[in-house]
């Protein structure tokens, strides 16, 4: 006998669940869809070549490789073997596996703007909610399996793009009841910048890896680990001033010419006045500490704290990727994007009960079971309701009226409809108000228009 279990970071997801995760999902289409932003779904998996080399050495890592077919076939037992060796010696190997699970939606949107791109109308402006998968450790508000919301325009430039986005998780945080959220900004041309004047742009990827994980290890930590990726006391020490830099937004990129005196950072600053100048209303925080790993961030990038009361990690994030279609041999398609993380945004509405009472119940009304004769024609009654868009349903068997209200209880059911001999010859039906215990008797025809 198998016990029943799930693999680490994976869920089921009951009926109270995911009427809450629709109601986050339904808010999140909604405004993306004012916007102006089209649907997009693409497959599950993506071939392996799409997604290695595009997330950094800390995301390859977390990609999950799918098996070929056919590795149990004797014939194949020996290549399947030589190619395992291979890969478990840090070798790709075609005959292991050519295909994995989407790791994000960017670089599989990447990939489909560039194999569509003489069909796309640009500004091409595309939402996408959809599962993606990474084989990373699991935790509180950290998932192998969860969902990202994404929205992205590509075939534009201009900066009113990042200030459109900032709008889009404004106008979503604010409908969900999140108005207090956080939305930290800052530049990958200021922290090229910063790599240029510890003395070469090739020190990036070193310098945004260990920056990333400041809020995880702490300074110290991160600084250590900048030593062992070569870097030298004075360059570390530049680094450390950077990271410091605090005081209100103005003070911030005041503080940042200062310090950092080129022409990335000139860019950079400038682009973060853009937008901080046309989104004065909303909650944004010029963050310097903000790296977000990924390797394809080339302008503004966002990410997006819980309100402060809440312990949890960023709830959504993004930022402009002008080179990203190149990587498929379409260059000169600017880009930028951001994601929700629904999976984390649920934790947090769950934590502070901000999600509506009326999401409980599916289900508005049950007609109880009377007896043979009543249910069935109960159920024509029922019929013409369904009809005009009430969901309801009837009790699966005659029994007492005790087990249909328990049943109707737990189910979180709001009236009960009783239609009995008696009802049939009267033509109306008893009518139960389960929340407030009122009772009245409504005629068959007028049941419809009471219901609702």
């Amino acid at each position: 006998m198998t016990k029943p279990s799930l693999p680490q970071g994976m869920r089921d997801f009951s009926a109270e669940t995911i009427r809450k995760r629709n109601h986050i999902f339904n808010t999140i289409k909604n405004v993306f869809e004012n916007y102006g932003f089209e649907p997009l779904e693409t497959p599950a998996m993506e071939n392996l070549d799409t997604l290695m080399g595009k997330y950094g050495e800390e995301g390859d890592r977390l990609i999950f490789k799918v098996l070929n077919n056919g590795l149990n076939d004797p014939k194949n037992a020996e290549k399947a073997k030589d190619g395992f060796e291979k890969a478990t010696q840090g070798k790709s190997s075609s005959l292991l596996t050519e295909r994995a699970l989407k790791y994000d939606l960017t670089i599989p949107f990447a990939r489909f703007v560039a194999m569509n791109y003489g069909q796309l109308t640009f500004p091409y402006k595309r939402y996408q909610i959809q599962q993606v998968w990474r084989a990373d450790r699991p935790q509180k508000g950290r998932y192998r399996e969860f969902t990202q919301c994404d929205a992205d325009v590509v075939g534009s430039s201009n900066l009113i793009n990042e200030v459109e986005l900032a709008g889009v998780y404004h106008s979503v945080f604010a409908k969900l009841g999140l108005g207090n959220y956080i939305l930290k900004i800052n530049s990958r041309k200021i922290l090229s910048s910063l790599a240029e004047m510890c003395g070469s742009s090739e020190l990036l990827t070193d310098i945004t890896i260990a920056i990333d994980k400041l809020d995880k290890i702490g300074i110290e930590k991160v600084k250590a680990e900048l030593e062992q990726r070569g870097l030298n006391s004075t360059q570390i020490g530049l680094i450390e001033n950077y990271l410091n830099i605090s005081g209100s937004n103005t003070e911030k990129l005041n503080k940042i010419t200062e310090l950092l005196d080129n022409t990335s950072a000139s860019e950079g600053k400038s682009e973060l006045a853009f937008v901080l100048n046309h989104c004065e209303k909303y909650n944004i925080d010029i963050d310097f500490t903000l790296a977000r790993g990924l390797n394809y961030y080339t302008g503004i990038i966002f990410e997006v704290k819980a309100p402060l009361n809440v312990q949890m990690g960023s709830i959504g994030g993004g930022g402009r990727y002008d080179n990203l279609t190149e990587l498929f041999g379409v260059p000169n398609v600017p880009g930028v994007g951001i994601s929700f993380g629904v999976d984390r945004i649920y934790d947090v509405m769950e934590e502070l009960k901000l999600f509506p009472e009326n999401l409980q119940s599916g289900i508005q009304a049950i007609f109880f079971n009377m007896g043979e004769k009543e249910s069935l024609f109960a159920y024509k009654i029922m019929q013409q309701v369904r009809d005009n868009g009430i969901s309801c349903e009837m009790f699966h068997e005659f029994t007492k009226m005790e087990k249909q209200f328990k049943y109707a209880d737990k189910k979180n059911i709001n009236f009960a409809i009783i239609i009995g001999s008696k009802e049939i010859e009267e033509k109306n039906a008893v009518v139960k108000n389960l929340k407030t215990g009122a009772q009245e008797n409504i005629g068959f025809g007028e049941l419809v228009e009471y219901l609702k």
